[in-house]
């Protein structure tokens, strides 16, 4: 009996997080076309000696714009036109470290795992559409293995996955590769859906034409955070930022402290290119703080200023916040006051 009471509390619980989690939207009735799921790296593994002319013809047909890029940005410079094109591809994929490194993504990704996955994508796709409908939207989600050269791309409508890249903390290649360990603990499954959402959103909403002053870098991140948080309501927020639990502890439990760090000196006019990355790069902890603090501070701070503008600015939209590219203005109306 206590087991059952204890149960309903939990899901009331959840249900009232649910209807009071602004980002949570029931876009249920908008319709938007699931996308198609397409294995580069399988159809690439099958090329041979024998059959590569033929092979290679049906998938520059079938992947398009990213089958050049792709080829061109780690196998063959000139893609498909190089005369070193065949050689260059079957060298990639008869090399040792590389095949076992496609047979751990076909142990660990099968079919049937990226087809469970979808329904989670086609969701995320369904609230970009909602929250920036003048935007175009990705028809595709291509999977492939990158030699380890990066996680995610986007273009020519496909959503570009590169699952070398989440094999789990305990793979050799990433080892072999001397990885830093805080870099290794987000290389695996459960970090794709939050990175295809940041990835995504970088490439639709750039930093480019930030002036290199501190609270510039700390709203632009602020705002990206809170977009992706958009775009996956029901994840927590260790994953969207990459923190460990403990890590989220210690922002909530020191949130007034590190916003005083922030606010004395005027730290977020600061613009020493050296100090910028100290607060905004990766790591593992803020060493200008301490050794208990978290890597890219100054971004979960930037976020919890946009949480608090958007909460006392209810009339803006997620689309109007994302083109707003005055940090000031938004720092200014947040009135964040932790």
């Amino acid at each position: 009996m206590k087991k059952n009471v204890l149960v309903i509390i939990i899901l009331l619980l959840t249900l009232y997080a649910c209807r009071n989690n602004p980002l949570n939207v029931d876009v249920s009735a908008l319709k938007t076309q699931p996308l198609q799921l397409q294995r580069l790296e399988k159809d690439l593994f099958a090329l041979e000696p024998g059959n590569f002319e033929s092979a290679s013809a049906a998938l520059k047909a079938k992947y398009g714009n990213y089958y050049e890029h792709y080829l061109m940005g780690f196998l063959s410079r000139k893609g498909t036109a190089d005369t070193n094109y065949k050689n260059a591809v079957l060298s990639y994929t008869h090399d040792r470290d590389v095949r076992r490194a496609y047979r751990d993504v076909k142990a660990l990704y099968p079919d049937s795992k990226m087809q469970a996955l979808m329904p989670q994508v086609d969701e995320c796709v369904k609230r970009f559409h909602y929250y920036f409908p003048e935007k175009s939207l990705p028809t595709r989600l291509i999977t492939c293995t990158s030699g380890w050269n990066y996680a995610f791309a986007y273009m020519d409508s496909a959503l570009v996955l590169s699952l070398d890249m989440y094999l789990g903390d305990t793979a050799v290649f990433y080892t072999m590769l001397r990885y830093p360990q805080y870099q290794v603990r987000r290389m695996n499954s459960s970090y794709i859906l939050p990175d295809l959402a940041r990835g995504w959103l970088l490439t639709e909403f750039d930093n480019s034409e930030a002036q290199n002053i501190l609270l510039n870098h700390t709203i632009f991140y602020g705002k990206l955070y809170y977009a992706i948080n958009a775009l996956l309501p029901e994840a927590h927020d260790s994953l969207l930022i990459g923190y460990t639990g403990r890590q989220l502890e210690y922002c909530h439990d020191y949130e007034k402290k590190l916003w005083g760090y922030f606010a004395e000196k005027n730290r977020l006019y600061e613009n020493n290119l050296q100090t910028v990355r100290e607060l905004t790069g990766e790591g593992p902890f803020t060493g200008a703080i301490s050794k208990d603090c978290p890597p890219r501070i100054a971004m979960w701070v930037g976020w919890q200023i946009v949480k608090s503008y958007m909460r006392n600015n209810e009339k803006v939209t997620l689309s109007e916040l994302m083109r707003e590219t005055n940090a000031q203005k938004i720092l200014n109306k947040s009135r964040y006051r932790p």
